[in-house]
Protein backbone atom coordinates (compact mmCIF):
# COMPACT_ATOMS: atom_id res chain seq x y z
CA UNK A 1 0.00 0.00 0.00
CA UNK A 2 3.07 2.49 0.85
CA UNK A 3 4.59 1.75 -2.19
CA UNK A 4 1.24 1.92 -3.91
CA UNK A 5 1.38 5.55 -2.57
CA UNK A 6 4.82 6.74 -2.95
CA UNK A 7 5.89 5.44 -6.37
CA UNK A 8 3.71 7.90 -8.14
CA UNK A 9 4.88 10.26 -6.13
CA UNK A 10 8.53 10.10 -6.79
CA UNK A 11 7.52 9.75 -10.68
CA UNK A 12 5.41 12.45 -10.54
CA UNK A 13 8.08 14.81 -8.89
CA UNK A 14 10.82 13.99 -11.56
CA UNK A 15 7.72 13.75 -14.87
CA UNK A 16 7.01 17.48 -13.86
CA UNK A 17 9.72 19.29 -14.49
CA UNK A 18 10.83 16.85 -17.38
CA UNK A 19 7.88 17.07 -19.19
CA UNK A 20 8.19 20.74 -18.84
CA UNK A 21 11.07 21.03 -20.36
CA UNK A 22 10.96 18.54 -23.21
CA UNK A 23 7.33 20.01 -24.09
CA UNK A 24 9.22 22.89 -25.14
CA UNK A 25 7.07 25.12 -27.37
CA UNK A 26 4.13 22.12 -28.42
CA UNK A 27 0.16 23.12 -28.68
CA UNK A 28 -0.02 22.31 -25.28
CA UNK A 29 -3.39 20.83 -26.58
CA UNK A 30 -0.97 18.27 -27.76
CA UNK A 31 0.81 18.05 -24.56
CA UNK A 32 -3.10 17.54 -22.34
CA UNK A 33 -4.46 14.94 -24.28
CA UNK A 34 -1.71 12.21 -24.49
CA UNK A 35 -1.62 12.73 -20.30
CA UNK A 36 -5.06 12.55 -20.18
CA UNK A 37 -4.97 9.35 -22.03
CA UNK A 38 -2.29 7.93 -19.45
CA UNK A 39 -4.86 8.31 -16.53
CA UNK A 40 -6.97 5.76 -18.32
CA UNK A 41 -4.44 3.68 -19.12
CA UNK A 42 -2.95 3.36 -15.56
CA UNK A 43 -6.49 2.92 -14.34
CA UNK A 44 -6.83 -0.04 -16.39
CA UNK A 45 -3.01 -1.61 -15.70
CA UNK A 46 -4.36 -1.46 -12.05
CA UNK A 47 -7.87 -2.94 -12.21
CA UNK A 48 -6.94 -5.85 -14.49
CA UNK A 49 -3.29 -6.19 -12.61
CA UNK A 50 -2.04 -9.92 -11.68
CA UNK A 51 0.48 -9.14 -9.40
CA UNK A 52 2.25 -5.98 -7.31
CA UNK A 53 4.36 -5.51 -10.06
CA UNK A 54 1.89 -4.59 -12.92
CA UNK A 55 0.11 -2.89 -10.31
CA UNK A 56 3.23 -0.37 -9.53
CA UNK A 57 4.06 -0.25 -13.53
CA UNK A 58 -0.12 1.15 -13.13
CA UNK A 59 1.22 3.97 -10.81
CA UNK A 60 3.92 4.48 -12.31
CA UNK A 61 1.72 5.37 -15.26
CA UNK A 62 -0.30 7.67 -12.54
CA UNK A 63 2.91 9.21 -11.83
CA UNK A 64 3.80 10.42 -14.65
CA UNK A 65 0.24 12.06 -15.39
CA UNK A 66 0.49 14.16 -12.33
CA UNK A 67 4.09 15.09 -12.73
CA UNK A 68 2.88 16.74 -16.04
CA UNK A 69 -1.02 17.21 -15.94
CA UNK A 70 -1.02 19.45 -13.35
CA UNK A 71 2.18 21.21 -14.48
CA UNK A 72 0.64 22.32 -17.32
CA UNK A 73 -3.33 22.79 -16.91
CA UNK A 74 -3.05 25.37 -14.20
CA UNK A 75 -0.85 27.88 -16.22
CA UNK A 76 -2.69 26.95 -19.34
CA UNK A 77 -5.84 27.85 -17.57
CA UNK A 78 -4.93 31.06 -17.40
CA UNK A 79 -4.72 31.41 -21.02
CA UNK A 80 -8.08 30.49 -22.16
CA UNK A 81 -9.56 33.91 -20.20
CA UNK A 82 -8.75 37.53 -20.36
CA UNK A 83 -6.17 38.79 -18.24
CA UNK A 84 -8.22 40.49 -16.00
CA UNK A 85 -9.72 36.71 -14.86
CA UNK A 86 -6.70 34.64 -14.72
CA UNK A 87 -6.64 34.43 -11.35
CA UNK A 88 -10.23 33.36 -11.02
CA UNK A 89 -9.03 30.82 -13.84
CA UNK A 90 -6.33 29.58 -11.87
CA UNK A 91 -8.02 28.87 -8.81
CA UNK A 92 -11.42 27.14 -10.59
CA UNK A 93 -8.79 24.79 -11.79
CA UNK A 94 -6.79 24.77 -7.98
CA UNK A 95 -10.12 23.65 -6.98
CA UNK A 96 -10.63 20.89 -9.05
CA UNK A 97 -7.27 19.51 -7.60
CA UNK A 98 -8.55 20.21 -4.50
CA UNK A 99 -11.96 18.52 -5.40
CA UNK A 100 -10.05 15.54 -6.37
CA UNK A 101 -8.06 15.05 -3.49
CA UNK A 102 -10.28 15.28 -0.59
CA UNK A 103 -12.98 13.26 -2.45
CA UNK A 104 -11.10 10.89 -4.20
CA UNK A 105 -10.42 8.62 -1.62
CA UNK A 106 -13.84 8.99 0.10
CA UNK A 107 -15.39 7.71 -3.12
CA UNK A 108 -12.61 5.21 -3.81
CA UNK A 109 -12.89 3.66 -0.18
CA UNK A 110 -17.14 3.76 -1.00
CA UNK A 111 -16.95 2.15 -4.18
CA UNK A 112 -14.65 -0.22 -2.62
CA UNK A 113 -16.69 -1.30 0.08
CA UNK A 114 -19.76 -1.97 -2.31
CA UNK A 115 -18.09 -3.75 -5.24
CA UNK A 116 -14.08 -3.87 -4.65
CA UNK A 117 -11.04 -2.29 -5.29
CA UNK A 118 -10.81 -2.99 -8.72
CA UNK A 119 -14.01 -1.61 -9.20
CA UNK A 120 -13.00 1.59 -7.92
CA UNK A 121 -9.96 1.99 -10.26
CA UNK A 122 -12.56 1.23 -13.29
CA UNK A 123 -14.85 3.25 -12.46
CA UNK A 124 -12.48 6.02 -12.42
CA UNK A 125 -10.78 4.83 -15.66
CA UNK A 126 -14.05 5.60 -16.85
CA UNK A 127 -14.18 8.83 -15.93
CA UNK A 128 -11.01 9.87 -17.48
CA UNK A 129 -12.18 8.44 -20.97
CA UNK A 130 -15.26 11.05 -20.38
CA UNK A 131 -12.71 13.58 -19.29
CA UNK A 132 -11.17 12.71 -22.16
CA UNK A 133 -13.71 13.08 -24.89
CA UNK A 134 -14.96 16.40 -23.28
CA UNK A 135 -11.25 17.86 -23.64
CA UNK A 136 -11.33 16.30 -27.42
CA UNK A 137 -14.26 18.23 -27.80
CA UNK A 138 -13.97 21.74 -25.93
CA UNK A 139 -10.72 22.43 -25.56
CA UNK A 140 -8.31 24.63 -28.23
CA UNK A 141 -5.21 25.17 -29.59
CA UNK A 142 -3.19 26.79 -27.65
CA UNK A 143 0.06 27.81 -28.58
CA UNK A 144 3.31 28.23 -25.86
CA UNK A 145 4.43 31.24 -25.24
CA UNK A 146 7.83 30.28 -24.38
CA UNK A 147 9.97 27.30 -24.28
CA UNK A 148 10.97 26.34 -20.49
CA UNK A 149 14.74 25.63 -19.70
CA UNK A 150 16.63 24.69 -16.94
CA UNK A 151 17.70 28.44 -16.25
CA UNK A 152 14.25 29.23 -16.07
CA UNK A 153 13.35 26.27 -13.52
CA UNK A 154 17.03 27.37 -11.51
CA UNK A 155 15.87 31.26 -11.80
CA UNK A 156 12.80 30.77 -9.54
CA UNK A 157 14.86 29.16 -6.68
CA UNK A 158 16.45 32.97 -6.51
CA UNK A 159 12.93 34.43 -6.07
CA UNK A 160 11.81 35.46 -2.61
CA UNK A 161 8.09 34.76 -2.36
CA UNK A 162 8.97 31.86 -4.48
CA UNK A 163 11.19 30.17 -2.02
CA UNK A 164 8.48 30.86 1.00
CA UNK A 165 5.81 29.58 -1.02
CA UNK A 166 7.85 26.09 -2.18
CA UNK A 167 9.06 25.70 1.48
CA UNK A 168 5.84 26.21 2.83
CA UNK A 169 4.57 23.64 0.53
CA UNK A 170 7.20 21.38 1.74
CA UNK A 171 6.49 21.46 5.44
CA UNK A 172 2.88 21.22 4.96
CA UNK A 173 2.22 18.49 2.04
CA UNK A 174 4.61 16.59 4.40
CA UNK A 175 2.80 17.06 7.76
CA UNK A 176 -0.25 16.62 6.38
CA UNK A 177 0.56 12.95 4.18
CA UNK A 178 2.15 11.95 7.57
CA UNK A 179 -0.97 11.94 9.01
CA UNK A 180 -3.26 12.00 6.46
CA UNK A 181 -1.58 8.69 5.00
CA UNK A 182 -2.88 6.93 8.39
CA UNK A 183 -6.05 8.49 8.27
CA UNK A 184 -8.38 5.37 8.17
CA UNK A 185 -6.34 3.02 10.67
CA UNK A 186 -6.45 6.31 13.23
CA UNK A 187 -10.49 6.13 12.91
CA UNK A 188 -10.14 2.60 12.69
CA UNK A 189 -8.14 1.97 16.22
CA UNK A 190 -8.54 4.88 18.43
CA UNK A 191 -11.87 6.04 17.68
CA UNK A 192 -12.94 2.35 17.56
CA UNK A 193 -15.33 3.32 14.40
CA UNK A 194 -17.18 0.59 12.81
CA UNK A 195 -16.27 0.15 8.69
CA UNK A 196 -19.26 1.85 7.85
CA UNK A 197 -18.86 5.13 10.64
CA UNK A 198 -15.56 5.07 8.63
CA UNK A 199 -16.59 5.21 5.15
CA UNK A 200 -19.60 7.97 6.48
CA UNK A 201 -16.42 10.08 8.11
CA UNK A 202 -14.26 9.94 4.84
CA UNK A 203 -17.30 11.32 3.03
CA UNK A 204 -17.49 14.06 5.53
CA UNK A 205 -13.92 14.91 4.71
CA UNK A 206 -14.80 15.28 1.22
CA UNK A 207 -17.90 17.44 1.64
CA UNK A 208 -16.02 19.19 4.64
CA UNK A 209 -12.89 20.01 1.23
CA UNK A 210 -15.04 20.99 -1.57
CA UNK A 211 -16.74 23.77 0.86
CA UNK A 212 -13.30 24.77 2.08
CA UNK A 213 -12.52 24.82 -2.03
CA UNK A 214 -14.49 28.03 -2.64
CA UNK A 215 -14.16 29.46 1.26
CA UNK A 216 -10.51 29.64 0.63
CA UNK A 217 -10.84 30.74 -3.13
CA UNK A 218 -13.25 33.57 -1.32
CA UNK A 219 -10.09 34.34 1.25
CA UNK A 220 -7.54 34.76 -1.48
CA UNK A 221 -9.04 36.95 -3.45
CA UNK A 222 -8.80 38.89 -0.63
CA UNK A 223 -5.77 38.06 0.95
CA UNK A 224 -3.18 35.33 -0.16
CA UNK A 225 -0.91 36.05 3.10
CA UNK A 226 -3.30 35.50 5.57
CA UNK A 227 -5.37 32.44 3.67
CA UNK A 228 -2.47 30.71 3.08
CA UNK A 229 -0.97 30.90 6.22
CA UNK A 230 -4.47 30.86 8.37
CA UNK A 231 -5.23 27.30 6.55
CA UNK A 232 -1.68 25.54 7.22
CA UNK A 233 -2.45 27.20 10.81
CA UNK A 234 -5.67 25.71 11.33
CA UNK A 235 -4.80 22.33 9.62
CA UNK A 236 -1.82 22.66 11.94
CA UNK A 237 -4.08 22.88 14.83
CA UNK A 238 -6.79 20.11 13.75
CA UNK A 239 -4.12 17.17 13.01
CA UNK A 240 -2.55 16.64 16.26
CA UNK A 241 -5.61 17.72 18.33
CA UNK A 242 -7.20 13.88 16.49
CA UNK A 243 -5.39 11.74 18.89
CA UNK A 244 -7.28 13.40 21.71
CA UNK A 245 -10.56 12.88 20.56
CA UNK A 246 -10.31 9.40 21.75
CA UNK A 247 -13.86 7.19 20.99
CA UNK A 248 -15.93 9.81 21.14
CA UNK A 249 -17.97 9.76 17.41
CA UNK A 250 -19.00 12.90 17.61
CA UNK A 251 -15.92 15.09 18.20
CA UNK A 252 -13.67 12.61 15.96
CA UNK A 253 -16.66 13.71 13.19
CA UNK A 254 -16.65 17.21 13.75
CA UNK A 255 -12.46 16.56 13.61
CA UNK A 256 -12.47 15.55 10.11
CA UNK A 257 -14.98 17.87 8.86
CA UNK A 258 -12.45 20.79 10.28
CA UNK A 259 -9.60 18.61 8.62
CA UNK A 260 -11.10 18.42 5.45
CA UNK A 261 -12.23 21.83 5.06
CA UNK A 262 -8.50 23.36 5.91
CA UNK A 263 -6.99 21.11 3.41
CA UNK A 264 -9.62 21.93 0.65
CA UNK A 265 -7.97 24.89 0.03
CA UNK A 266 -4.40 24.02 -0.01
CA UNK A 267 -4.03 23.68 -3.48
CA UNK A 268 -5.74 26.74 -4.23
CA UNK A 269 -3.17 28.63 -1.95
CA UNK A 270 -0.30 26.84 -3.39
CA UNK A 271 -0.90 27.93 -7.01
CA UNK A 272 -2.44 31.35 -6.60
CA UNK A 273 1.03 32.15 -4.73
CA UNK A 274 3.21 30.56 -7.16
CA UNK A 275 1.63 32.42 -9.85
CA UNK A 276 1.97 35.79 -7.79
CA UNK A 277 5.73 34.96 -6.66
CA UNK A 278 6.65 35.25 -10.58
CA UNK A 279 3.72 35.47 -12.97
CA UNK A 280 6.41 35.30 -16.20
CA UNK A 281 7.40 31.92 -15.61
CA UNK A 282 4.08 30.12 -14.15
CA UNK A 283 4.43 27.07 -16.16
CA UNK A 284 7.40 26.32 -14.58
CA UNK A 285 6.15 27.29 -11.42
CA UNK A 286 3.29 25.10 -11.72
CA UNK A 287 5.74 22.39 -12.46
CA UNK A 288 8.02 22.94 -9.58
CA UNK A 289 5.06 23.21 -7.24
CA UNK A 290 4.10 19.51 -8.38
CA UNK A 291 7.90 18.08 -7.70
CA UNK A 292 7.46 19.53 -4.32
CA UNK A 293 4.10 18.49 -3.15
CA UNK A 294 4.81 14.87 -4.65
CA UNK A 295 7.88 14.99 -2.99
CA UNK A 296 6.41 15.98 0.76
CA UNK A 297 3.69 13.47 -0.30
CA UNK A 298 6.27 10.50 -0.59
CA UNK A 299 8.23 11.64 2.51
CA UNK A 300 5.64 12.02 4.49
CA UNK A 301 3.93 9.00 4.06
CA UNK A 302 6.76 6.71 4.48
CA UNK A 303 8.15 8.95 7.59
CA UNK A 304 4.53 9.10 8.94
CA UNK A 305 4.80 5.33 8.69
CA UNK A 306 8.10 5.03 10.42
CA UNK A 307 6.50 7.34 13.30
CA UNK A 308 3.37 4.81 13.63
CA UNK A 309 5.10 1.66 13.44
CA UNK A 310 8.01 2.85 16.31
CA UNK A 311 6.15 5.40 18.45
CA UNK A 312 2.40 5.10 18.12
CA UNK A 313 -0.57 6.96 16.04
CA UNK A 314 -0.07 9.58 18.49
CA UNK A 315 3.14 10.50 18.02
CA UNK A 316 2.91 10.55 14.36
CA UNK A 317 0.05 13.22 14.43
CA UNK A 318 1.59 15.08 16.78
CA UNK A 319 4.88 15.46 14.52
CA UNK A 320 2.61 15.83 11.48
CA UNK A 321 0.89 18.96 13.30
CA UNK A 322 3.92 20.25 14.21
CA UNK A 323 5.35 20.01 10.65
CA UNK A 324 2.09 21.43 9.41
CA UNK A 325 2.01 24.55 11.33
CA UNK A 326 5.20 25.40 10.75
CA UNK A 327 4.22 26.10 7.57
CA UNK A 328 2.28 28.91 8.09
CA UNK A 329 4.71 30.22 10.35
CA UNK A 330 6.75 30.60 7.47
CA UNK A 331 3.76 32.07 5.61
CA UNK A 332 3.02 34.52 8.13
CA UNK A 333 5.93 35.56 9.38
CA UNK A 334 8.26 35.68 5.68
CA UNK A 335 5.45 36.52 3.29
CA UNK A 336 4.36 39.93 3.70
CA UNK A 337 4.72 41.34 0.24
CA UNK A 338 2.09 39.12 -0.67
CA UNK A 339 -0.56 41.40 1.05
CA UNK A 340 -2.59 42.35 -1.93
CA UNK A 341 -5.69 41.44 -3.75
CA UNK A 342 -5.56 38.92 -6.56
CA UNK A 343 -7.95 39.76 -8.57
CA UNK A 344 -9.70 43.30 -8.98
CA UNK A 345 -13.19 42.73 -10.23
CA UNK A 346 -13.64 41.41 -6.35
Amino acid sequence: MGLAVTVPGIIAAAAAPALTILAGRLDRRVVLLPLTSLIVASNLVVTFASSLSVLLVGRILLGLTVGGFWAFAIATGRRLVPEASGGRATSIISAGISIGTVCGVPAGALLGDIFGWRVAFAVAGGIAVLVLFAQMALLPKIKATQAIGLGHLAGLFKVRLAQIGLVATLLLAAGHFAAYTYFEPFLRQVTRMEQAMITIALVLYGVAGLAGTFLGEAAIARNVRLAFGGTALLLGFVVPLAPAVGNNTGLALCLVALWGLAFGSVPVCVNIWMYQASPEAYEGGSALIVTVFQIALATGAFGGGLLVDRAGLTTAFLVAGVTVASAGGVIILLGGRADRPIWSEQ
